[in-house]
């Protein structure tokens, strides 16, 4: 066991806050972590929240029609998709994932993990791109298509862009805050590692024109639940997930955010 741990190689990837250190016996896939998670990922980094235990597999392991499969069985989340199967322990924060040798696997593994993670303390993972403007966050929630990579495209120098697609929400001290992810989209590139207070929510729509317009509440709560990343079966943690939304719409302003897909829709964008 001692020469095991010897061996290992240790990465802390910390998105959030909540850095979670992933273990394996191989220097290429943690030199495959540096590469997917850059900013993001640490060769010490600092004390993580939770430990994983990574075992490759060969890619004849492979089913890609499974679908992902999220489920609590005796204080364990059970994980499970083609191409990986992960469990993680909750009392003990420690879990251990079999995959293939590649980014995809552990990038889902991690996402899930976040995603309860945030549930339980009134936290999101959003499909939602989001960014920061003068020291304030906002986030840009829309259907495919609907110009979240294009709003973050068209951000001017001084906005540093958290990403284009996996949002990342949980409650401070003073409200709620939005964190940089490593998570890309079709900019595939990482966001920026840096946090923020979260200003408003702006819910696109493509059109001929630069407007801002109030929504109401129940609109506003159906498109955020619709965009917000849950993998889950369990009924406990999906009505706090409710809940968490609710408190969430009562607190931070949504508006509808109808744009033409140029740089003049970032100066509609934290107006008073």
């Amino acid at each position: 066991m001692g020469q095991l741990i010897a061996m290992a190689h240790e990465r802390a990837i910390d998105v959030g806050g909540m850095p979670i250190l992933v273990r394996s016996d191989s220097l290429e896939f943690a030199r495959m972590l540096d590469d997917r998670y850059g900013s993001f990922v640490n060769p010490v980094g600092p004390r993580p929240v939770f430990e994983l235990e990574v075992s490759l597999l060969p890619p004849t392991n492979i089913d890609p029609d499974q679908d992902v499969q999220v489920r609590l069985e005796s204080g364990r989340w059970i994980m499970e998709r083609g191409d990986f199967r992960a469990e993680w322990d909750t009392a003990r924060r420690r879990g251990w994932v079999r995959q293939t040798a590649n980014p995809y696997s552990i990038d889902a593994v991690l996402r899930i993990l976040h995603s309860l993670i945030l549930a339980s303390e009134g936290g999101f993972l959003i499909h939602a791109a989001s960014a920061v403007k003068n020291g304030r966050a906002f986030i840009f929630v829309g259907v495919s298509g609907a110009g979240k990579t294009t709003i973050s495209r068209l951000a001017p120098s001084d906005v540093a862009v958290l990403t284009d697609e996996i949002s990342y929400v949980r409650p401070g001290r003073h409200g709620y805050e939005a964190f940089g992810t490593p998570f890309a989209g079709e900019l595939a590139r990482i966001g920026a590692n840096l946090r923020a207070q979260l200003a408003a929510v702006y819910l696109l729509v493509q059109g001929t024109e630069n407007k801002v317009e109030p929504v109401s509440e129940p609109e506003a709560l159906q498109a955020f639940l619709r965009n917000v990343l849950f993998f889950a079966q369990d009924q406990e943690l999906v009505e706090k997930v409710f809940q968490n939304a609710f408190d969430f719409i009562s607190l931070v302003p949504i508006y509808r955010l109808t744009f033409v897909p140029d740089a003049s829709v970032w100066g509609m964008i934290g107006g008073d």
